[in-house]
């Protein structure tokens, strides 16, 4: 069974930095795509930023670019998302989530391609 369990969610306040965890089991973790998404509270889930497969690449939404940074560690089957300099506006729930055929950029982006998904966990930041 697939298994992908984000950690390192909490409260903080604006300003503040966090770093989240996405641990995955039970799949071949270097031949996905791993991407962040998150919702916040009355929107819909949004691509925050995802990784090339041997981690090479990276890419992020325009929203986190400068702040947010992804990376792997396949000998662990992990990916992180660390966060800087957090606003009120990055309060979500946070998901990982595992792709095995996107190629392009803007496929990295396309929920529906995603084939495992975490739970979440919850990012709050404080005004």
């Amino acid at each position: 069974q697939v298994q992908l369990v984000e950690t390192g969610g909490g409260l903080v306040q604006a300003g503040d930095s966090l770093r989240v965890s996405c641990a995955a089991s039970g799949l071949a973790f270097g031949s996905y795509v791993m991407t962040w998404f998150r919702q916040a509270p009355g929107k819909e889930r949004e691509f925050v930023a995802a990784i090339s497969r041997n981690g090479g690449s990276t890419y992020y939404a325009d929203s986190v670019k400068g702040r947010f940074t992804i990376s792997r560690d396949n000998a662990k089957n992990t990916v992180y998302l660390q966060m800087n300099s957090l606003k009120p506006e990055d309060t979500a729930v946070y998901a990982c989530a595992a792709a095995r055929t996107p190629t392009t950029v803007y496929e990295f982006t396309q929920q529906h391609l995603y084939n495992y998904w975490g739970q979440g966990t919850r990012v709050t930041v404080s005004s």
